[in-house]
Formats: structure tokens, sequence, C-alpha cells
């Protein structure tokens, strides 16, 4: 079994990271502390990609690039973010400045 980090705990290592890599990053929304998903927005030149949790086939944490493979304008993550939230209250949405559309945390991206 898995011992799962707390969300609150996640953003802030998250939002550290960001900061020691010299990325901006800014928590938009503040969800569960303990059990709540997390979305990250990454901000890059070509547009925004954003990233949700999920499970890999053998259960591992990764992230899904749920706006797509491609970036999308600020207002496709926007309603994205917005139907998220609206169907899970307990959300986390994390922004970061991220030129090359990479997170600045490890990610296994699926």
């Amino acid at each position: 079994m898995d011992a799962k980090v707390k969300a609150h705990i996640w953003v802030s290592m998250a939002v550290r990271m960001s900061d020691m890599a010299g990325r901006g990053a800014a928590v938009l929304r503040k969800g569960d502390p303990d059990s709540g998903g997390i979305l990250c927005v990454l901000r890059g030149r070509e547009g925004q990609v954003v990233l949700a949790q999920a499970r890999d086939a053998e259960g591992r944490p990764a992230w899904l690039r749920g706006t797509g493979d491609a970036p999308v304008a600020e207002d496709t993550a926007d309603a994205y973010v917005a139907r998220q939230v609206k169907r899970d209250p307990d959300l986390w949405v994390v922004e970061f400045d991220a030129p090359d559309l990479l997170p600045p945390f490890e990610a296994r991206l699926i």
C-alpha cells in the first residue's frame, strides 16, 4: 500500500521547488488540506497545459494532460479548471510559470 502525501504538503513542496528553479508559482485555489486532488496549470510561451492527478496502469501516481497534448488558450484552460472544480469542490489549483510547459516537480506524464 502506498502512503499518500497530504495535499497541502504536496502543494507546498511543488511551490518551493518552482521557487528554487526560479519560476513563479501561485496557489489559485485551496482545496481539502488532507485529501484534495490537485490541478496544475502550466503557463508557457505557446499557451497553457492543465495537468490532473491520475494513476498509471500499474496504479502508480501520474499526471494526465487534462487539456490535451497541445497547449491551449487561457480561456480554454480556465474553462477546464472550472468544470473540474464544479465536479470536485475539494480540488487545489496551482499555477506555475513554465516557459517550456514542463512541470517544476517530478512528474510521470501519461
